[in-house]
């Protein structure tokens, strides 16, 4: 995702913030703005979307942000295509690092801090909330009651196979069973 893609933006420069306490920011798209941000990310509507939160210095060079990402989001069910509303709620917290070094050679490991990030010229709240945004979205919205049938075909003269018989252990209960009667039907004879 790169900025030029968003299309929403708010940006924040930090030589422009105060260096010695937070800035607070409460961000909310117009309508316009969240019916272009659902046609983006491929939803029905956009709601309601917030980001509020702050921007602290750490030191000289370094800023944390620190938000509440909410929204409220329409899309289609998987299965019957009727529309499906979700809240989203999640906590946001990124540090940005004037000196982070940069990652070098061929193959390089994820660090284990995925808050922290270079710290750019410009910090682009909208483009965080975004992306809270896009990750936060349910992959497969199920509207209340909906179920996925089951189908079923299979060649004239042929037993046709079900979604239970191509799990890897489907037989095993009946083996269990004719294991569990062949002993007690031994045991009844002795």
């Amino acid at each position: 995702m790169t900025e030029t893609d968003l299309p929403w933006s708010q940006r924040l420069r930090p030589a422009d913030l105060a260096g010695r306490k937070p800035t607070r920011f409460d961000l909310s798209p117009d309508a316009e703005m969240r019916a272009a941000i659902a046609d983006w990310a491929g939803i029905e509507a956009l709601e309601a979307l917030r980001l509020k939160g702050s921007l602290t210095p750490m030191g000289r060079t370094d800023w944390l942000l620190q938000a509440e990402f909410t929204a409220r989001v329409v899309q289609a069910c998987v299965v019957t295509l009727a529309p499906v509303t979700t809240d989203l709620s999640e906590g946001i917290e990124r540090r940005y690092l004037a000196d982070m070094p940069e990652p070098t050679g061929e193959e390089i490991e994820m660090p284990e801090d995925d808050s922290a990030e270079p710290l750019p010229d410009a910090i682009d709240l909208a483009a965080v909330a975004l992306e809270a945004l896009e990750l936060a979205l349910p992959l497969y919205p199920r509207a209340p009651g909906a179920e996925l049938g089951e189908a079923i075909a299979a060649e004239e003269g042929v037993a046709p196979m079900r979604d239970e018989d191509t799990r890897p252990f489907a037989n095993l209960r009946d083996l269990l069973k004719n294991r569990d009667d062949d002993e007690k039907n031994g045991a009844d004879e002795g």
